[in-house]
């Protein structure tokens, strides 16, 4: 009888769990490609030290020596060990809270960067803010829940959003895709492995993070690329997140082709026009010809002309920029060529 109970707890246990959210989202024009229940707010534990990492990026010069101090000993939870009196790189201690999810790494990086916890959240809330991220707010630099159970909030899309941007970074994207790293201090050498699986499991992977608390069980941010196009994953409260983000991967990749719709090497050359970027998107057979481009122009006083846009179902997905080359003053009939250009193309 006492195994029959204890079985129908645990059954209740995970029937009663919220089930899980996720998105998957182009990375280069934000679009979202999949997402189940992509708006709701939910702890997102150790997630959270992608916008850490992101805003010590910006604030610090990451080879910077620092000392790690006493606030190091109020660390919990998964950690690297770091003592205090030890003199480490932040570079270093970015791959120990990226790598190993270091809570001690966290403390330290508030520290140095915002000099205090409370001050490095404001940092972290701000960037939030700047990039979109309407339905997060962090207290920590962790994603640690505090006493009384509040911790870092967000959601599949804002962290989709986050993992997006963070990927421009050149050195959040050298660390995050970092599969092994070994650091030397004044006190000892630490030899560190990535605990994001999907790096020796998933050849496309680029990055990523792993989080986990009781509270807010399994979270997981992830990055890939194949034949060009760039995936972000996330799920949040979700049990088997390292193979549903491989079965989401491989059919987002399969489904959608990389296409070029603007190319900034023949963009109207012969009426000396033209974009600086070639604009790429990814679309299925079917969404290929609802693709419109339009031309808004602008009466800017320097040679831009105005600006391409491209738009999928009356969204927005590019915009770039459209330049003429300075001409004689007789040679300014460009603005009805062009404008006869768009007429023809789009009519």
């Amino acid at each position: 009888m006492k195994k029959i109970i204890t079985l129908l707890i645990v059954v209740f246990l995970f029937s009663s769990r919220v089930s899980a959210s996720s998105i998957v989202m182009d990375m280069d024009s934000k679009r979202v490609l999949y997402e189940n229940a992509k708006d709701e707010k939910r702890l997102i534990a150790s997630t959270t030290k992608i916008m850490t990492a992101l805003v010590v990026i910006n604030n610090i010069d990451v080879n910077t020596k620092i000392t790690v101090d006493e606030d190091v000993l109020k660390s919990y939870g998964s950690g690297i060990y770091i003592e205090v009196g030890e003199e480490i790189t932040i570079k270093d201690l970015l791959y120990g809270l990226m790598l190993r999810s270091g809570n001690d790494a966290a403390i330290e990086l508030a520290n140095a960067v915002g000099g205090s916890m409370e001050g490095f959240s404001l940092l972290m809330n701000e960037m939030a803010s700047s990039l979109g991220m309407h339905d997060t707010t962090f207290i920590n630099a962790s994603g640690l829940e505090d006493e009384s159970g509040n911790g870092n909030i967000s959601t599949p899309y804002d962290m989709a959003l986050l993992m997006s941007y963070a990927m421009q970074n050149e050195t959040f994207r050298e660390i995050t895709s970092t599969k092994h790293h070994i650091v030397k201090t004044n006190f000892k050498t630490y030899d560190w492995y990535n605990k994001n699986k999907l790096l020796y499991d998933y050849p496309y992977t680029t990055g990523g993070k792993t989080g986990y608390t009781k509270k807010a069980y399994r979270t997981l941010v992830t990055s890939a690329t194949k034949d060009d196009k760039n995936l972000v994953v996330v799920t949040l409260n979700e049990r088997d997140d390292f193979d549903i983000h491989k079965s989401l991967y491989d059919e987002y990749f399969k489904k959608y082709k990389r296409v070029k719709l603007l190319d900034s090497g023949s963009f109207m050359r012969e009426d000396e026009a033209y974009i600086k970027n070639d604009v790429f998107m990814l679309l299925t057979d079917d969404e290929i010809n609802k693709v419109k481009v339009e031309m808004i122009y602008t009466d800017d006083i320097t040679n831009r002309l105005g600006y391409v846009e491209v738009k999928l179902d009356d969204k927005v997905y590019f915009r770039e920029d459209v330049f003429i080359k300075e001409q004689e003053e007789e040679e300014l009939s460009l603005w009805d060529k062009v404008k006869n250009f768009f007429v023809n193309l789009f009519s």
